[in-house]
């Protein structure tokens, strides 16, 4: 399946926008006059060089960081007129974030590292249900050290997942995993997307894994270089890396 960008309202609408970072001849330009709208559902995939600005979008769509020009609406909602309190609450409520590195705690269980987010969320999943869709339902009561790094990541999945975001944005989700755990913890984000609608931005070095998206971006130096549609998505167990 592939989601048809032109029949949907987008959820994001990104205009002009700039990142800059350090002034005068230091200044590092990590954003230039980025145009770019997502559609609820769509699967994008950011693909580039380190260093060509990927993540720094990525930051700035999941309100963890302000662009220095340009605008950022989600549901047509200009992130910058929010306030702290605003944007604590769009982290909370609609935004969920899975990086390269677990950032799970190592004291608490895989069940107590996503009942950090269903205790805070307004509408969240059962723990059980969020790590049955990972295919953890027997690994609940360990501890990270405990778990493999493929079964950490998918733990870090569930957490995300449990809030019901509806934007999900993946750093770099299976640049430390070997294929076999690669392939599952792709498939757990895509289940995401089939089984909630959520909207999945995910950035990564490995073209193969372009396959699974609606668009592939390509940056380069801070700018959008091309944007290729694929008509019909891959499945995680098609790919090779």
């Amino acid at each position: 399946m592939s989601v048809d960008v032109h029949t949907k309202v987008p959820l994001f609408d990104v205009r002009a926008l700039t990142r800059v970072f350090g002034h005068g001849e230091s200044a590092v330009h990590a954003l230039r006059g980025i145009d770019l709208e997502l559609a609820e559902g769509e699967v994008v995939i950011l693909l580039g060089p380190s260093g060509s600005g990927k993540s720094t979008l990525l930051n700035i769509l999941g309100g963890l960081d302000a662009p220095t020009q340009g605008s950022v609406k989600f549901a047509g909602r200009a992130l910058h007129d929010m306030d702290e309190r605003e944007l604590t609450d769009y982290r909370r409520t609609w935004v969920g974030f899975i990086f390269q590195f677990y950032n799970l705690i190592p004291s608490l269980t895989a069940r107590e590292n996503i009942e950090l987010v269903t205790d805070i969320a307004v509408n969240p999943l059962p723990v059980d249900e969020a790590l049955a869709m990972v295919g953890l339902s027997h690994r609940g009561e360990h501890f990270p050290a405990q778990l493999s790094g493929g079964e950490q990541q998918r733990v870090a999945i569930a957490r995300a997942l449990a809030k019901r975001p509806r934007m999900l944005f993946c750093d770099e989700p299976t640049g430390a995993l070997d294929l076999k755990t690669g392939v599952l913890t792709l498939e757990a984000l895509m289940q995401a997307n089939h089984a909630f609608g959520t909207t999945l931005m995910i950035v990564t070095h490995n073209a193969d894994i372009a396959r699974l998206g609606d668009r592939v971006i390509h940056f380069a130096d801070g700018r959008i270089r091309e944007i290729v549609h694929n008509p019909v998505r891959a499945k995680p167990a098609d790919l090779h890396w």
